[in-house]
């Protein structure tokens, strides 16, 4: 009669029990819901309770099991939201790196897992969090930024504090949010604990709502009439740029149709033109076809240019750029992308990761610009940060000393109609809110947009689409609070949170 039973008491000692299980969905389900409140759905309110999930899936737990769960939430959040990186290359590049940033997140569930019994778990559980972003944001490989908490936050009330801290403290503010939120749940057996998960709710949203009044909107700096040309693609994938000639004439076309509507009256003139990146992969210095289609282009429109080219043939390498052409005068300036897309711009570990797809051939091997370049286009003084550069804080920060505009040439054609270009975007939004400044955002194929200073998207294109957007657009020069802090807001928070992690854990080896 024993025998019989034998296999299923061993099965069932492998089943996680109840509350394993509880936890175990707890952490899926709270990524999963975290990636619901990105962009392009305005659920920007689910974060907090995505965060309160991993609150009460790690409270108590030990480190290794906070690793455990924070693993399973970074998964829930980072398969679907990072699906784009895959589109045309398969799972070799969308899982490995999913799985590779889920383990980074692994390590701030199992540090939150720690200080979660300690007095005030949910502050010391939102600085770690920061830290952990911090870390992300930098390593390896440069850091991956994408996917911060602030990112998925363009629409909400929290994007104000942008102004005051940037995306660390929106991160800081949602998470505390949500930490708080699960404390109420776990510990409101006793006043005290009501007291203080009440604060740790309600004090980043009434902060929120004080900030807003901080939000520079007004054109102190004058203001400026842009247009931002969305000139398309021939076709979807990675080999859209085996038909370099044919996205130059395009938007060359969609700037010449512009300036025809400026001289008949139904459009009014540009005083600058932003194009987009890669918008000529052909190198103007040295092709005189592209160089004279793109002075034809700045004459007719009787505007500078911004164009994003690829140069391949200056020194030491090819330079992914932004060349400023001014109508009768051609290229007076450039500006080199400093922060180039590690697997897509450069390849690190290029014979190793070649062993694993064709594809790694397809990388290239762009040299890396050293310095901001501000360009003086009519009455803006236009700051440039291309593509990926925007996800990178001290990076656009950078590029906005000296500016009274912003302004993002972009090409996302190699990701095809996926939710990628909305995620950058709302990455453009807050970085409107943070420093203060318009944002200009020029796509190759959608989505262009104009931003105001406040967040708001005032015009934008469809995907896949040529368009030309015309808008004036206020000046600033102010500096937001973000701006002169700099990076001290992160230091700050990512300092405290190490150090509540160091005081709990010489606590419990006290406590053995």
């Amino acid at each position: 009669m024993t025998e019989p039973n034998t296999p299923t008491v061993s099965r069932r000692r492998w089943l996680p029990g109840r509350d394993t299980a509880l936890r175990l969905a707890a952490s899926v389900a709270g990524g999963v819901l975290w990636y619901l409140s990105f962009p392009p759905r305005p659920l920007w309110w689910l974060a907090p309770i995505a965060f309160c999930l991993l609150g009460l899936a790690v409270y108590g737990r030990r480190a290794r099991a906070g690793f455990g769960y924070g693993f399973l939430y970074g998964l829930g959040f980072l398969v679907p939201l990072l699906h784009w990186t895959g589109l045309y290359v398969g799972l070799v590049a969308w899982l490995p790196l999913s799985g590779l940033e889920a383990l980074m997140m692994a390590l701030g569930g199992a540090a939150i897992a720690v200080v979660s019994t300690l007095r005030a778990g949910p502050l010391w559980a939102a600085l770690l969090w920061v830290a952990d972003e911090a870390l992300r944001a930098r390593v390896p490989f440069g850091g991956l930024p994408w996917g911060k908490v602030a990112f998925g936050q363009p629409d909400g009330i929290y994007v104000s504090l942008a102004a005051l801290g940037g995306t660390p403290l929106i991160g800081f503010a949602v998470t505390l949010t949500g930490f708080g939120l699960a404390a109420l749940i776990l510990q409101a057996r006793t006043r005290v604990a009501y007291v203080g998960a009440g604060l740790a709710i309600a004090l980043p949203i009434a902060a929120s709502a004080a900030a807003w009044p901080l939000v520079g909107t007004d054109p102190n700096a004058g203001t400026a009439t842009v247009a931002a040309i969305q000139g398309n693609v021939p076709r979807l994938g990675l080999d859209f740029n085996s038909q370099r000639r044919a996205v130059l004439d395009d938007h060359v076309q969609e700037t010449l149709r512009l300036a025809a509507q400026v001289t008949a009256g139904t459009a009014p003139a540009p005083q600058l033109v932003i194009w987009p990146e890669n918008s000529s992969d052909i190198d103007p210095y040295v092709n005189p076809d592209a160089y004279a289609e793109i002075s034809q282009a700045a004459t007719d429109i009787k505007a500078p240019i911004s164009v994003g080219a690829v140069v391949s043939s200056q020194a030491p390498g090819p330079k992914n750029t932004a060349i400023l052409w001014e109508p009768g005068q051609g290229p007076v300036a450039q500006y080199v992308k400093r922060q180039l897309q590690p697997f897509g711009e450069t390849m690190p570990w290029r014979s190793f990761f070649a062993h694993f797809s064709p594809d790694v051939a397809r990388a290239g091997n762009f040299v890396a610009g050293t310095k901001p370049v501000v360009f003086p286009m009519g009455p803006a003084k236009v700051g440039l940060d291309t593509c990926y550069e925007v996800a990178f804080d001290d990076v656009v920060r950078a590029s906005v000393t000296g500016a009274t505009l912003l302004a993002i040439p972009t090409n996302n054609a190699t990701f095809g109609l996926s939710e990628m270009t909305y995620q950058q975007l709302a990455m453009d939004q807050e970085r409107a809110v943070e420093h203060g400044r318009a944002v200009v955002v020029a796509a190759t194929s959608g989505v262009s947009a104009i931003i105001q200073p406040d967040g708001h998207i005032t015009q934008e294109t469809g995907l896949f689409t040529p368009a030309a957007l015309v808008a004036t657009v206020p000046l600033r020069s102010t500096t937001t609070l973000a701006d002169r802090l700099g990076d001290w807001p992160e230091r700050a928070l990512v300092v405290a949170g190490l150090l509540a992690l160091a005081f709990s854990i010489t606590r419990r080896r006290t406590h053995r």
